[in-house]
């Protein structure tokens, strides 16, 4: 039976089994976390970070409304830094991503790798067929409420404000994932994480709207509606480029060069000084590719009419994800519920 299910999931079973027995070596390894918070051998950051984390679980359940199920009740130490690698493709000639098919989540413009090799050996693959490439490191994911998923050693490299942030985050697809919209989930689980940290530190008992991680946690939200407003403007110009009739392909990916420079050249003399707490500094640093600003976006799409949506609840973020969720499965396009400021 489960050899059926696997065979017409439409994806690699061997690539299935791979990543369930990963799941399985990851669950199984689950320890409750106030157990860990109370075992001498754990050390006082940790020990610090994982009473932060069972904080924002509370938090997102009473405060934000999320599902929550039982998801970060447990912690999981890993063997490695890295807990998987995400790999993503794209058209070299327009912005059309290489999509692939899950059962529940439908087709998502991403796939994940427990092991380096078996990454590394799909990108050659992608790229001999001609698509751009981007792969990348993770250090958390969502079973989407299936598993009751652990906190990951992996999560704890971050600071306390970061930390809160990807917890509010992948609980955020627990609570709401509309299959097949990859981008509208990922983008509004940022928000959720992003602005949920701001509202955690800037009300949680001890904390203040003016306390240093209050406002770090609010700057790191205006930056990224920052870079929001900057990638989509990048990918507007693409468009505009690759639905040219008068050019061919090649000619395309020629010019497409050119967009490249000159936006690496705005966002380090323009965007890059408007930052307050990040900078992004990867939009740099890495090459760019059509793979690698799709993977971008697909985080950091529209946030401005996110932030405008909370705006307009008067800053209640539990009425202004309730808003979405009651209705992200009744339209074809869950970004046209958003109010567009742009």
């Amino acid at each position: 039976m489960l050899l059926s299910v696997l065979l017409l999931a439409g994806c690699s079973p061997i690539y299935l089994i791979r990543a369930g027995i990963a799941e399985a070596k990851i669950l199984a390894a689950r320890r409750p976390i106030p157990e860990v918070i109370l075992d001498p051998a754990t050390d006082a950051r940790t020990r610090g970070l994982l009473t932060i984390a069972m904080e924002a679980r509370v938090f997102a359940a009473n405060e934000l409304g999320l599902d929550v199920g039982d998801s970060y009740t447990s912690f999981t130490r890993l063997q490695s830094d890295t807990l998987a690698h995400v790999l993503s493709g794209a058209r070299r000639d327009r912005l059309e991503p290489k999509t692939w098919w899950f059962p529940v989540v439908g087709r998502v413009p991403y796939k994940g790798y427990f092991n380096l090799d078996d990454a590394l050996r799909a990108r050659r693959d992608l790229e001999a067929e001609g698509w751009d490439s981007y792969l990348r490191p993770t250090a958390a994911f969502s079973t989407l409420g299936w598993f009751a998923d652990p906190l990951l050693s992996t999560l704890l490299r971050q600071d306390d404000v970061d930390l809160v942030t990807s917890i509010l985050h992948e609980l955020s697809h627990n609570h709401l994932y509309v299959a097949g919209q990859a981008m509208f989930n990922e983008s509004f689980a940022t928000f959720v994480g992003r602005t949920g940290a701001a509202k955690f530190f800037c009300t949680r008992p001890g904390g203040s709207p003016d306390s240093v991680k209050c406002a770090r946690a609010r700057a790191r939200w205006r930056d990224d509606v920052r870079f929001s407003r900057f990638l989509d403007a990048v990918i507007e110009q693409l468009h505009a480029l690759y639905s040219r009739t008068d050019l061919t392909g090649e000619q395309k990916i020629t010019r497409r060069a050119e967009v490249f420079a000159a936006s690496q050249r705005r966002f380090r003399e323009e965007v890059q000084p408007t930052l307050e707490a990040q900078s992004f500094g990867s939009f740099l640093s890495l090459p760019l590719n059509n793979a690698t600003l799709l993977a971008r976006m697909v985080y950091y799409h529209r946030l401005y009419d996110f932030d405008a949506l909370l705006d307009s609840h008067g800053g209640h973020l539990k009425d202004a994800v309730t808003a979405v969720a009651e209705r992200a499965g009744e339209v074809d396009d869950a970004f046209s519920l958003l109010l567009s400021e742009n």
